[in-house]
């Protein structure tokens, strides 16, 4: 088929990758304009730009497309069969869904109704979930809401953080989004309507979720830790100012009030709900380096019956 493909990150250069190594003629490839990031906030052209670029697609990188006259006269004149959407980040207008005959085939990470938004794979490990997926689906109008075509599952490991998902994920949904549209360019494939009771969201992140709330148990904590790599990650305050905990473990047997510090030798434990405890073993002051907790407690002179979120 004549494909378009919509997407920008890295989870889905895969998918790009699978489409046309399936013998799809992807005509176009649409991505976010470059933008300045890193330390140096260089320059830096999205993971699918690059990956087109390296095969000779063309390539486009609207600021907006719903009233971006010029980018619709291109997609019209070109008359794709379907529009293939990845990770793309902007919302696809009513023109463009009904542009193509197969429609927009978008591959969201979750297994849907569960999870719709920005942040499926954050939020499906910040809420201790065992079991993940992809779905690919017909895109409506609304907020991943349209015809699911078809899913597949990959298990959470209960150490593992979103980024380590991101790959699996990214891998099986490459893989199934070459299904679909095999499926679909067969006509053996036919949506089917989302169960809007079992809907939930997954809300873009905001640097807020981050903060640690002590009352909850260390597991909730840690899972939201996990859920919520590489940013907002988990922060709280130690005397005032903003501590990051960049690693943490579950630590079962010991008994502290919530957000309070227990320190012994050179390790360090805090307190949570319902009885339970967290060792944070890495950690950074706010205007300092992150440090394992030996040399935090060697450094700062933490005393046990401290409190975190002061």
């Amino acid at each position: 088929m004549k494909l378009v493909f919509c997407g920008t990150p890295e989870f889905a250069v895969g998918t790009l990758e699978a489409v046309i190594a399936a013998g799809h003629e992807v005509a176009l490839v649409v991505t976010q304009p470059d933008r300045a990031a890193g330390r140096g906030m260089e320059t830096q052209a999205p993971p699918v730009k690059r990956s087109a670029a390296a095969r000779g697609i063309a390539i486009m990188q609207p600021e907006k497309i719903r009233n971006n006259a010029e980018f619709r006269e291109w997609l019209e004149r070109l008359r794709p069969d379907a529009i293939v959407v990845v990770a793309y980040g902007r919302i696809i207008p009513p023109w463009m869904l009904k542009l193509p005959w197969l429609g927009c085939i978008n591959l969201h990470g979750s297994l849907l109704p569960k999870y719709r938004g920005a942040a499926p794979v954050q939020w499906a490990v910040a809420n201790g979930d065992s079991v993940t997926g992809v779905t690919t689906m017909r895109l409506d109008e609304g907020l991943d809401t349209g015809e699911m075509l078809m899913t597949r599952e990959v298990l959470i490991g209960p150490d593992e953080t979103s980024v380590d998902v991101f790959h699996p994920l990214a891998k099986v949904g490459a893989e199934l989004m070459v299904e679909t549209l095999a499926g679909l360019a067969a006509g053996t494939l036919a949506g089917r309507k989302q169960d809007e009771a079992q809907a939930t969201l997954a809300p873009i992140l905001t640097r807020e979720d981050g903060a640690i709330d002590f009352t909850r148990t260390a597991r909730q904590i840690y899972d939201r830790w996990r859920g919520f790599q590489p940013w907002p990650g988990g922060h709280t305050k130690l005397r005032g100012k903003n501590l990051i905990v960049h690693h943490m473990r579950v630590e079962p047997g010991l008994s502290i009030s919530p957000g309070e510090l227990l320190v012994d030798g050179e390790l360090l434990f805090a307190g949570c709900g319902e009885e339970t405890s967290l060792e944070l073993d890495e950690v950074q002051m706010e205007g300092k380096r992150r440090m394992s907790a030996a040399k935090f407690l060697r450094g700062f002179q933490v005393k046990s019956g401290e409190r975190l979120g002061l």
